[in-house]
């Protein structure tokens, strides 16, 4: 296989510059804006601001939206699919409350949708747990210049997807804020405006996870003098995005990646290879980058690879509970996978019977239906539910396959 792929733009890239961008006052959207759900909802809900906004199945936008209508003047109601009216917000809404934000549970307490009666906020210090979701920190810090005093967030405890929130305050950054970290458990933002900026999005290391799959999977199935090669333009060395650490993952697959140029905070064109890596175990805390989970678990385990990936606490308030959905759909390929440790999915080679015809379900979940997708290269003709959940993040992902030379055949 031979190919070149246009991976979408950053959709956590995308959503933050959005947010930031609202709030210096700027009407032009950022220039490669990703063409995902998730962010076409944000897109809708900034550019409309009506008195009801359904945020659909997107968590990234519900949480940055919520804390965007806080310091917003103006009332509204913020709503979602019946999924997100099941997933927890509670620890969000007590921090914005603890800083003056007027907010009220809709139906449920603890769940969208919200009523927020947004106004200036004072600011000033805060407190909250570090292992929470990073979406709620981000959405804190970001709205850290609009308020009187700035912000001071301490995060207590261990700090979890540390990579997420160091995106999120350079992207600040470069709308001018003045945003850092002051020791190794507190960010601090002064109270000066965003300014209007030209910013660019670069392409999505999320994305990039499923080729590297791909790649992977075909020499373990083919062997590494099979010239496999895709080549992805659009992404950057020195990227932000915690995913980028994608390519130091697979290094220990048997992937290797070039970058064409290494010029600072310039996209460039990365080619993927095979090559020889022999790895009798596969140990990795994840705590970093939550969201290549489920591509990382299914690889290794489909290279026969055992290993224990820990620093997955998120994963039970995604889209779906992403370890359970993860233990369901690879039993159906045969690997009974372990989460008796919370935050850990291990697996020590224990096999089972698998399916005669597998049809993995994708729970609402796009990660799933992508991560799984590679896994018809060691099982021909399997079969994905839903496969239309890809469009939150990824829209063109089956095109993209079909470019690859997969035969994808949609059931009627």
């Amino acid at each position: 296989m031979n190919c070149e792929v246009t991976l979408p733009a950053s959709k956590s890239i995308s959503n933050r510059a959005l947010m930031i961008n609202a709030l210096a006052g700027n009407s032009n959207h950022p220039a490669n804006l990703s063409k995902c759900d998730d962010t076409d909802v944000m897109v809708k809900a900034l550019g409309e601001m009506s008195y009801e906004i359904d945020i659909k199945a997107a968590g990234t936008a519900m949480r940055f939206t919520t804390a965007l209508l806080s310091v917003t003047e103006g009332e509204h109601v913020i709503t979602g699919t019946d999924r997100m009216k099941h997933r927890p917000i509670s620890v969000l809404v007590d921090a914005l409350r603890r800083l003056g934000a007027d907010i009220e549970y809709v139906e449920k307490e603890g769940f969208p949708p919200l009523r927020i009666k947004g106004k200036k906020l004072e600011g000033g210090k805060l407190q909250i747990p570090g292992n929470v979701s990073s979406q709620y920190i981000s959405a804190l810090l970001m709205i850290g210049p609009a308020m009187a005093n700035g912000l001071r967030l301490q995060l207590t405890g261990n700090v979890i997807s540390r990579p997420y929130i160091d995106l999120t305050v350079c992207t600040m950054r470069e709308f001018g804020a003045d945003a850092d970290w002051i020791d190794a458990s507190t960010i601090d933002v002064k109270p000066q405006p965003y300014r209007e900026t030209a910013f660019y999005i670069e392409n999505d290391w999320s994305a990039a996870s499923y080729w590297y799959e791909i790649v992977a999977l075909l020499s373990k199935k083919h062997g590494v003098d099979a010239e496999h090669q895709v080549v992805m333009p659009g992404l950057m060395d020195s990227s932000r995005q915690g995913d980028s650490a994608v390519r130091y993952i697979f290094s220990m697959l048997g992937v290797k990646t070039q970058f064409d140029k290494k010029e600072p905070m310039q996209p460039t064109d990365v080619t993927l290879t095979a090559h020889h890596r022999g790895l009798p175990r596969f140990d990795f805390d994840l705590i970093g980058q939550p969201d290549l989970a489920q591509t990382v678990v299914v690889t290794t385990a489909l290279m026969g690879i055992p290993f224990r990936f820990e620093g997955l606490q998120t994963l039970r308030i995604k889209e779906t509970d992403r370890i359970a959905a993860l233990k369901n759909e690879m039993k159906k390929l045969g690997y009974v996978l372990d989460d008796s440790v919370e935050g850990v999915l291990s697996w020590d080679g224990t096999m089972c019977e698998p399916d005669e015809n597998p049809v993995i379900d994708t729970y609402e979940d796009h990660r799933m239906a992508m991560a799984f997708a590679p896994a018809a290269i060691m099982f021909p003709g399997l079969k994905i539910n839903n496969p239309e959940v890809v469009t939150k993040s990824y829209p063109r992902f089956w095109d993209d396959l079909k470019t690859a030379g997969f035969e994808i055949t949609p059931e009627l």
